[in-house]
């Protein structure tokens, strides 16, 4: 579905009842493929109002150097532009409960949803989910103006994440005063929760980072807050 007056094809998925918290979901840098959309399906059978931005209009990669070529081609202006009108139309859609939304992000998405998490802008995001990825840029005193708990799924081993950068993250929000809880999946390798990355995919650590997923995000978006 794309929300009328939009000309990039955000991809939404509402509760059954058509209210619940806002979820934005990032996709990684293969682009808004199924996979993607499917959590956004799955939200919305747990009760939230899920909304993906598709930062490539429409193209989709299905290995990595079709994706590195697909990133290379985007732009960062441009992009940053979707990421927070998606997330304000996330907050002002009619559906959509509560104090604010939580920012769930794979990847690429993830640094992406690190970015929201700070911007000076945008107060409004409660919970930040992590997949993989990271913004190791970002100081305690950029998290310091955030107003979201943080919750991160990291493989044992990433070639793209190094550990000691995590870990810097991950100590930069505890040090910002923020609610962070990062784990590491033994055994795990990037894209571990994808299930279309049939390489790398990991059914038991995939079901209990969602798991986890799932009480984050009701702990911090549907208690009152």
């Amino acid at each position: 579905m794309q929300i009328p007056g939009s000309n990039n094809p955000d991809y939404w998925a509402e509760p059954e009842s058509g209210a619940g918290p806002g979820v934005l979901v990032l996709h990684a840098w293969w682009g808004l493929n199924g996979f993607f959309k499917s959590v956004c399906s799955q939200l919305a059978r747990d009760g939230y109002v899920a909304c993906a931005p598709d930062l490539y209009n429409g193209k989709v990669a299905g290995t990595p150097d079709e994706a590195l070529q697909l990133l290379s081609q985007a732009d960062s202006q441009e992009v940053d532009c979707i990421l927070i009108q998606t997330a304000e139309k996330v907050r002002s859609h009619p559906g959509v409960t509560g104090p604010g939304i939580g920012v769930l992000g794979f990847s690429l998405g993830a640094f992406n949803a690190l970015k929201l998490a700070v911007h000076p802008d945008i107060g409004f995001i409660r919970a930040v989910v992590l997949f993989y990825g990271n913004n190791p840029a970002f100081q305690s005193q950029d998290y310091a103006r955030s107003r979201a708990a943080f919750l991160g799924h990291f493989a044992e081993k990433d070639e793209f994440e190094p550990p000691e950068e995590v870990e810097k993250t991950r100590a930069e929000i505890q040090l910002a005063g923020k609610t962070v809880q990062f784990y590491t999946y033994p055994g795990t390798q990037h894209w571990f929760a994808e299930s279309d990355r049939i390489d790398v995919y990991n059914m038991e650590a995939a079901a209990l980072a969602w798991d986890r997923t799932h009480d984050f995000l009701n702990q911090n978006l549907k208690q009152d807050k």
